[in-house]
């Protein structure tokens, strides 16, 4: 950012520190009402013009924004290294298996890209679902039929894994087998199947033990 629109560095980091709770309070409950073609402009916009008013220097006319917007996240996104403990271990094991592997995720298929590159695994999945892609909030089983559809995955044969015990009643409700990733004791719904971690997956499926 300094280098592009001036400012020092840690002012920028202090600015987004503020900005981006306020910002994503304000649109975060869009991303489970509105498809992001509705918002998603208007988020990135709001995000870059609040910062650069909270340091006193010139917002830039809306496509500029827009544009170093989504430069600053594909180089953010592509130097996150937060992955948990033995996911990609699991991802590339359930790639040997011979699994089709796709994400299902609220962010934006290219920031998803960026994190799975910093990973190292990017090659071992074909699309990255955020919503954009399907421009459907990720809401309700209609998010995963529609995705099921997309990807020619039959609903029966899909697993679903996620840390939102909604989520993943959606999924079943959809026709999925689906995991809760959760370190918490019981799920709240029942028949909720829960793992730990996303490194426990394959060999519960070399076991057999998924319903």
């Amino acid at each position: 950012m300094p280098s592009r629109l001036g400012g020092e560095q840690h002012l920028w980091s202090e600015a987004n520190r503020i900005v981006f709770e306020k910002v994503f309070d304000e649109y975060g409950p869009l991303w489970q009402k509105e498809p992001v073609s509705v918002f998603y402009d208007d988020y990135l916009f709001d995000w870059l013009g609040t910062m650069c008013q909270h340091l006193g220097i010139v917002v830039p006319v809306r496509q500029e924004v827009l544009s170093i917007a989504r430069e600053a996240s594909a180089y953010i996104t592509r130097r996150v290294h937060s992955a948990f403990p033995g996911a990609i271990d699991a991802i590339r094991a359930l790639h040997v298996k011979g699994f089709a592997l796709h994400t299902a995720s609220a962010e934006q298929s290219d920031e998803l890209a960026g994190y799975l590159e910093a990973m190292g695994v990017r090659e071992l999945f074909g699309k990255l679902y955020g919503p954009d892609l399907l421009d459907l909030p990720v809401h309700g089983p209609e998010y995963y039929e529609a995705l099921f559809e997309d990807s020619s995955t039959e609903p029966a044969q899909a697993i679903v894994v996620d840390d939102s015990e909604d989520r993943v009643s959606w999924a079943t409700d959809a026709g999925a087998v689906a995991f809760l990733v959760s370190h918490e004791g019981r799920a709240r719904k029942s028949g909720v199947q829960k793992i730990s971690s996303l490194a426990e997956l394959p060999s519960l499926i070399d076991l057999g033990l998924m319903h």
